[in-house]
């Protein structure tokens, strides 16, 4: 009997997926501070691809230079960034895997140390110093996340993951508390989520019907309502545009943290949205064979795996030879992580995470 994790999938547009096991998009504070590729990052990527991910996904590439959430963040901003991104996408390829960049502007989250003044989002924040973005420049930012889009097809990249969730721009638009805005981005939930359909839509449009696209979600923190969440969900799988949506719950076997909703995990209530088409994939604390067989029990289309694919840089590979792979227990030393392939920022980035590197 055929693992259903290494059936292959087909997506709306563009090459079929080899399995179900696809790499979760990562923070990795490998790149070069102007946001081309590292010899780092470059090596940890292709040996997710080597180790056989199906797809693999940048870390959270920044859409404009005033979008830089973190040290090290790979850029997809500037035509200066295409010589690394068309080596990384002809690494990844050949080594049988498909790829992705992960779109992303950090809106308010961005430092201003990194981005040397005042960050910018969907509404002014004294806390941070955030600017309002005015109708104009949203419009603007749609362009450059089309555009950037547009260059990583250019790059031979199979597709784009656009980042909606972790309180990023995006996800700061959706905010039902906050964006209060009077234009047509801000008040009710269409126009909240107007910025991100405007990028599906200009991006499907220009790039073609060979390119893949998919949307990451938060199903509820940062400001978003589950419940619109959910119905967020069910837009953009009746959106013929969207490929599938990777849906980031830090946990899959959770219930929702709204209270009148802990009558069934918070995984259920999307699993049983019309998909027409669209894949529906998750993310969190998948940690081997039985949690990513149990996601596809549920009835999700694939899995998306960090920190075991930290740990394992050829987890599906382990996954396939043994049905009942678990990744390594934590903490684990530095000197794995080396040689599971991460550079030393990584690594140092992954000692502030608790519990997983010893001291």
């Amino acid at each position: 009997m055929t693992d259903t994790l290494f059936a292959p999938l087909s997506l709306r547009h563009g090459r079929p997926l080899r399995h179900r096991l696809w790499l979760a998009p990562l923070t990795n504070l490998q790149s070069n501070d102007d946001g081309t590729l590292s010899d780092d990052e470059l090596r940890w990527l292709t040996l997710r691809a080597s180790g056989g991910f199906a797809l693999a996904l940048t870390c959270a590439s920044h859409v404009q230079a005033i979008g830089k959430g973190f040290p090290g963040q790979l850029g997809v901003f500037s035509d200066a960034h295409l010589p690394g991104l068309s080596r990384l996408a002809r690494a990844i390829s050949a080594e049988g895997g498909l790829s992705a960049v992960q779109l992303q502007h950090s809106g308010m989250r961005a430092p201003r140390g990194l981005i040397g003044g005042a960050p910018v989002g969907a509404f002014d924040d004294a806390k941070t110093g955030t600017r309002a973005l005015s109708t104009g420049e949203v419009e603007q930012v749609v362009e450059d996340f089309i555009v950037a889009g547009l260059r990583a097809q250019c790059a031979g990249f199979d597709g784009v993951e656009i980042h909606g969730a972790h309180g990023y721009l995006l996800c700061q638009f959706l905010d039902l508390g906050r964006n209060t805005r009077a234009d047509k981005y801000g008040g009710s939930p269409e126009n909240r989520a107007r910025m991100l359909f405007e990028i599906i839509s200009g991006l499907r449009g220009r790039a073609g019907a060979d390119f893949q696209i998919g949307v990451r979600i938060s199903p509820e923190r940062y400001g978003v309502d589950f419940h619109e969440a959910r119905a967020l969900a069910a837009r953009l799988m009746a959106n013929d545009a969207v490929d599938y949506i990777d849906l980031s719950m830090w946990d899959v076997r959770k219930a929702p943290s709204d209270a009148a909703s802990q009558v069934k995990p918070l995984l259920d209530y999307f699993i049983d949205l019309e998909r027409h088409g669209c894949r529906l994939c998750v993310a969190g604390k998948i940690m081997g064979a039985a949690d990513a067989r149990w996601c596809l029990e549920q009835g999700v289309d694939a899995v998306l795996i960090g920190r075991g694919a930290v740990l394992h840089h050829d987890l599906p590979r382990r996954i396939e030879s043994d049905p009942t792979f678990v990744a390594a227990p934590r903490p684990v030393t530095r000197d794995y992580l080396r040689a599971e392939g991460l550079g030393e920022r990584f690594v140092d980035y992954m000692a502030s995470w608790k519990g997983f590197v010893a001291d």
